[in-house]
């Protein structure tokens, strides 16, 4: 099961980006970070609660993704590295996180979000 939450803080971050969003994994509980790895930023998945992102007193940025819908489709880019999407290769790969948008990765999502 993937959750989505928003920020509870936005104000203090860049406006005009989308909203505000933690991405988290249940069963075991893991969410979706940006961490600079070998000097790249990279997309990880770390143990963390998605409520106690959600709960603490600021923004947590490296767990924080700019959510923009456009039409049926979504784009995830990072708030701790600007620029930086959630993307995807094939169908069936890991998603990683990338600058190159529309090159050669696919960086919009379809995102239904239901009870």
């Amino acid at each position: 099961t993937i959750t989505v939450l928003p920020c509870k803080y936005p104000e203090s971050l860049e406006q005009g980006k989308g909203i505000p969003i933690y991405v988290g994994i249940q069963n075991p509980d893991k969410c979706l970070c940006c961490e600079e790895v070998d000097g790249q930023p990279t997309l990880q998945l770390k143990e963390e609660e998605i409520l106690d992102l959600y709960n603490h007193p600021e923004p947590k940025k490296p767990f924080l993704f700019y959510h923009t819908q456009t039409g049926r489709t979504s784009t995830f880019e990072s708030v701790a590295f600007p620029g930086h999407f959630i993307a995807s290769s094939k169908s069936g790969e890991p998603i990683f996180l990338t600058s190159e948008q529309g090159k050669y990765y696919n960086i919009n999502f379809n995102l239904d979000i239901g009870p």
